[in-house]
């Protein structure tokens, strides 16, 4: 495909990045405030994964993989969507989503400092600088009385921190292990695994079911754009990316989420944006930026070069 023929699909592909993955907050905060956040989560990724499956049979892509790969699929799936997701939405019932969004935009963050400590990797310059930015963002977010003194807040903005910790460490697992090579089986798998272990937390803690019949419009409409688009479009966008730009353009989602996520909360669900969140937000995008750019600090580059 040539460059000027995929222009158009780059276009749409980053709006499904942007716009549809950023206002999956809303739609989970919508669903959530009605339905148990386990047994929504669990259908979420049941459906989608039973979806992607039937795909891969109409495109006629083995679904054949190890049981190795199954394993490596069962673990992923447990930390990036039962722990790194579902209890996003646990969290979704104490947290606007705009704030929530916000918290889960310091994931780079999270990721460096795990890799340091794990994996003992040296952390770059200008990685350091956004460290220290994004804390300062993170400080200013969760110092506002205003914001944290509902009731569980800081219990739901501790638990998205928890739900970062579970991703970052997914994302240092994916990057070893064996996996299938297709990523929609890869995904239809991990999908799949997590609903299952979703629907089994949502038994076990004893959430009360309901038919999708008993649901309101707005909670069957959200459920139903979260399966196709938020977790069918936006990845398969997300993968046509990765293939055709470079991942720095791909990662521009980061700032743009937060954003997207903090005006629908905002316009939809009257989540307040005070001017010190307003502030916090643009401190902690930067810190996220500095984070994932790989140019050097002038200063460190100059020190470097007299040195040589």
């Amino acid at each position: 495909m040539s460059k000027s023929k995929s222009t158009p699909m780059i276009i749409m592909a980053f709006f499904a990045i942007y716009v549809i993955w950023g206002s999956t907050f809303l739609f989970n905060k919508i669903a959530v405030q009605e339905l148990p956040p386990f047994m929504l989560a669990s259908i979420r990724f049941s459906v989608a994964g039973i979806l992607i499956f039937i795909l891969c049979k109409l495109l006629r892509i083995p679904l054949t993989i190890t049981r190795k790969q199954l394993k490596n699929c069962i673990i992923a799936g447990f930390l990036f969507l039962s722990v790194g997701n579902g209890f996003v939405v646990w969290a979704l019932q104490y947290v606007d989503s705009g704030l929530a969004a916000l918290e889960i935009a310091a994931q780079p963050l999270v990721i460096l400092i795990l890799m340091r400590v794990l994996e003992g990797k040296k952390i770059q310059p200008m990685s350091i600088v956004g460290v220290v930015i994004g804390i300062i963002g993170i400080f200013l977010l969760v110092s506002q009385n205003q914001i944290i003194g509902g009731e569980n807040t800081l219990l739901g903005m501790g638990m998205i921190f928890m739900c970062m910790l579970s991703w970052a460490f997914a994302s240092l697992f994916v990057a070893k292990a064996d996996l299938p090579s297709n990523y929609f089986v890869n995904t239809g798998f991990q999908m799949l695994s997590a609903g299952i272990i979703l629907i089994t937390s949502s038994l076990l803690i004893g959430e009360e079911w309901s038919l999708p019949t008993q649901w309101s419009s707005s909670v069957q409409y959200s459920l139903l754009f979260l399966i196709l688009f938020g977790s069918i479009l936006a990845f398969t966008a997300f993968n046509y990316l990765l293939k055709l730009v470079s991942p720095e353009k791909v990662a521009t989602s980061t700032y743009v989420n937060p954003v997207i996520a903090l005006l629908l909360g905002w316009l939809y669900l009257d989540e307040q944006i005070t001017t010190q969140s307003a502030i916090a937000a643009i401190i902690l995008l930067t810190g996220v930026y500095f984070i994932n750019t790989k140019k050097k600090l002038m200063l460190f580059s100059r020190f470097t070069s007299k040195r040589s």
